[in-house]
């Protein structure tokens, strides 16, 4: 037999490596994401291999013993398992003659069809009955004396079996390797084709890793190209949703976003006009896609997570507290707390607590060192007291749950306030029952909370749509304090619900201004609240007590961070106690090769230190690391800080599988390789991933080649993380030009204004 007789009919010839073989065994398959290791009996090959058998690996689809696959690759010398063969494409090497589809019809594979069915579906198709039958469910109608359910059966088996291939080599076609096919088999079964015959940029949205372009690809195969109305929808989807989740807007004016769809969809040889998008996003509108108003567009979801904020707000405010205590007792009680803690609340924190026990929602906002948590804590015991309700968790049960819930948006910042208050804190995707993925929230309208007083920190870092789901979950009676930093980073997801909240004044509101760290002699405190006036203290080259600044240049961040690290080691404080922030990933001073240097500093390899690869990063036993997504399941969230304590080998374990062990506070939570996406090292990790914590030491480059990165916000956001000692190092100008700098990246949202409207609708009530 020739190479060419290996091929389809359309195909005259192999230009690359391939291996012909019957499967003997498997020897190993994870069903989720299908990657396989199969031992196979070599039949014919272009490869120059003397091996008569031969293990090939990959991403593929069930594999049946004795049954005979084209696998199209390369070789691979692995250092533990020694010759491969990589799967990169593969066929199942059909029968190509009328006896060989006859006697694979009847065969075990395919209950009910019996040598002469067989015999009669083959007279009728032709040697092209099997892609026939996949491509055309209809053709068995033509069958003489063939039952429905039988034809059913058979239909749904030989998809079954050959519907993996027909995705994989639809998609090959336009250029989508085996593992991005796969997911795409993965996130539609059988219903693969269909949708990429029918709908293409359905994936976009559906399947991790495919976007506009490739989608398009796709579009352009089934006769979507150039001012097609669905390629101008598809644009108009996909640039809105990139925009917002990438730059934080809830909405985009239709005048942005028009050009952005012209850019996108237009060509040398086709210019797309105005008129032709306004048309499909009106018509978009009119469907139901998506949502326009005044001009401005909004993804459904965000469009209704903004009205439904509104909704809550005015609800909450409209209510009056119920149990409201006379001024007298509430001094009283707050008298007797101070004796007991020793101390004195100042003015502004004595108002700040009886604003929130005397108001449904309040907001309590303040720079670093301003006594939030102090505050925090007053509002607890104070409520408690003047309610008669016990601070001890064993008084309460199930079905008398503990009544004051404490959250924040990430884990470590619910442990700060757990530790601050001594009491229970979780954090908001707990608290509302996060299933995950698209399995939305337990809590909501349809099931309210549990309670009568709900504190939220870190307000400042909730985005629109967590903020609404919050806020509907709250039950008639229950009082809300909202806590947090507006000068900090908005959320990373869509709005800036916290500044709004603030800026339509609608909301009663307490600013701690007064800095009682600064008493205590941080300098830290002092260089944040400056550079909030937008100044830089002439005294920051100067060495403090708790800050230093060590100038460099971008080709010295990595030594001097180095350095300061060493001597931060060598003086007691572990990797734990010392956060690298940086705003960017990529360059000498960026975040991936920072935490490659900080790996080797801190947690050297070793012959004691097993390690793990995952692409191009090694992970040992001992690494600092960061979960990069919610984990509901194993109650492990996104910028949740762990290490690795243990690595198992596939040899060693019942399921064969390499795994990896991260205890995150004492939660051990075990990752299969395949799972490794999910953590990063977090030696130096992003401002934004670091919100919302504190760390004993935080180092923090500063250069002129994070020019888009240097915003006042960012800088403000990344020193307040230090507790005891801030390290800069960099370029005083870098630092100079993003403290001084005024512009800040502008979000489009309409709850302020939208609030505001409650202000006057109120007030045309009390008018009334």
């Amino acid at each position: 037999m020739n190479e060419e007789s290996l091929l389809p009919e359309n195909e005259k010839a192999i230009d690359r490596g391939f291996i012909k073989g019957n499967v003997i065994h498997i020897v190993f398959r994870n069903e989720e994401n299908f990657y396989t290791v199969a031992l196979i009996r070599v039949q014919q090959t272009n490869e120059e291999i003397k091996e008569k058998k031969l293990t090939v690996v990959g991403v593929l689809p069930k594999l049946e013993q004795e049954e005979t696959f084209l696998f199209f690759g390369h070789i691979i010398d692995h250092p533990k398992f020694g010759i491969q063969y990589q799967v990169e494409q593969f066929r199942r090497d059909l029968p190509q003659t009328k006896n060989g589809i006859i006697q694979y019809l009847s065969s075990d594979r395919f209950p009910g069809i019996g040598t002469k069915t067989a015999e009669t579906i083959v007279e009728t198709l032709g040697e092209r009955a099997i892609t026939k039958i996949v491509e055309n469910r209809s053709v068995l109608d033509e069958i003489p004396k063939l039952a429905k359910d039988k034809a059913d059966a058979l239909y749904e088996q030989l998809i079954d079996q050959q519907g993996v291939e027909q995705v994989l080599m639809t998609l090959s076609k336009h250029g989508f390797g085996i593992e991005l096919s796969m997911k795409v088999y993965q996130a539609y079964g059988l219903q693969a084709l269909d949708i990429i015959q029918t709908n293409p940029y359905q994936l976009i949205a559906d399947v991790e890793g495919i976007g506009f372009r490739r989608a398009d690809l796709l579009g352009a195969a089934i006769g979507i190209t150039g001012n097609h109305p669905d390629r101008i929808r598809a644009g108009c989807l996909f640039l809105l949703q990139e925009l917002c989740l990438s730059d934080g807007h809830v909405y985009l004016e239709k005048n942005a976003l028009i050009p952005h769809v012209i850019s996108l969809l237009s060509s040398y040889e086709l210019k797309i006009e105005v008129e032709e998008v306004e048309t499909q996003i009106s018509l978009m509108h009119e469907e139901d896609v998506l949502y326009i108003e005044d001009e401005r567009v909004y993804m459904k979801t965000l469009y209704f997570a903004e009205k439904g904020i509104v909704t809550s707000v005015r609800k909450l405010l409209s209510e009056e507290v119920e149990d409201q205590f006379p001024e007298a007792e509430f001094l009283k009680s707050l008298g007797k707390l101070e004796e007991e803690l020793k101390m004195e609340y100042a003015p502004s924190q004595k108002e700040a607590i009886q604003t929130a026990l005397s108001s449904q929602l309040m907001i309590l906002t303040g720079g670093p060192g301003t006594g939030k948590t102090t505050v925090i804590k007053g509002i607890v015991e104070l409520y408690a007291r003047l309610h008669g309700l016990p601070l001890d968790e064993k008084a309460y049960s199930k079905t008398n749950p503990f009544p004051i819930l404490l959250v924040a948006p990430t884990g470590r910042a619910a442990k700060r306030m757990s530790e601050a208050t001594e009491l229970p804190a979780t954090t908001i995707h707990r608290l509302l029952g996060w299933k995950g993925g698209n399995g939305g929230f337990d809590k909501g309208d349809h099931e309210p909370l549990e309670g009568e007083l709900l504190i939220v920190d870190e307000s400042s870092m909730v985005d629109i749509w967590l903020m609404n789901q919050l806020l509907k979950s709250v039950p008639k009676g229950m009082q809300v304090v909202l806590v947090g930093d507006q000068d900090q980073l908005p959320s990373v997801g869509p709005g800036q619900v916290l500044r709004d909240f603030l800026d339509s004044k609608v909301i009663p509101t307490v600013h701690l201004v007064d800095i009682y760290r600064q008493a205590e002699g941080s300098t830290i405190i002092e260089l944040a609240h400056a550079m909030k006036q937008g100044t830089m203290p002439g005294n920051l080259p100067e060495p403090q007590k708790d800050r230093r600044f060590f100038p460099c240049q971008l080709d010295q961040v990595q030594q001097v961070v180095a350095q300061i690290c060493e001597n931060a080691a060598k003086k007691g404080y572990t990797a734990k106690d010392i956060q690298v922030l940086a705003p960017m990933y990529k360059g000498s001073a960026g975040i991936t090769e920072l935490n490659t240097m900080l790996q080797n500093l801190f947690n050297p390899k070793t012959e004691q230190r097993r390690e793990l690869s995952f692409g191009d990063v090694v992970y040992r036993t001992g690494d600092v690391v960061l979960q990069l997504v919610n984990n509901p399941e194993e109650n492990v969230y996104n910028g949740d800080r762990g290490e690795i304590v243990a690595i198992f080998y596939a040899k060693e374990n019942q399921e064969k599988q390499d795994q990896l062990v991260i205890s995150f506070d004492g939660i051990e939570v075990v990752y299969l390789k395949k799972d490794l996406n999910q953590i990063t090292h977090a030696y130096c990790c992003s401002i934004h991933k670091a919100q919302g914590s504190e760390f004993p030491i935080v180092v923090m480059p500063v250069v002129k080649n994070y020019a888009r990165m240097l915003r006042r916000n960012l800088l403000y956001t990344g020193i307040t993380r230090a507790k005891q000692f801030l390290l800069l190092c960099g370029d005083l100008k870098a630092m100079h030009t993003a403290i001084t700098q005024k512009e800040e990246l502008v979000r489009n949202s309409m709850l302020q204004f939208k609030l505001q409207n409650l202000k006057v609708e109120k007030a045309d009530q009390h008018n009334t």
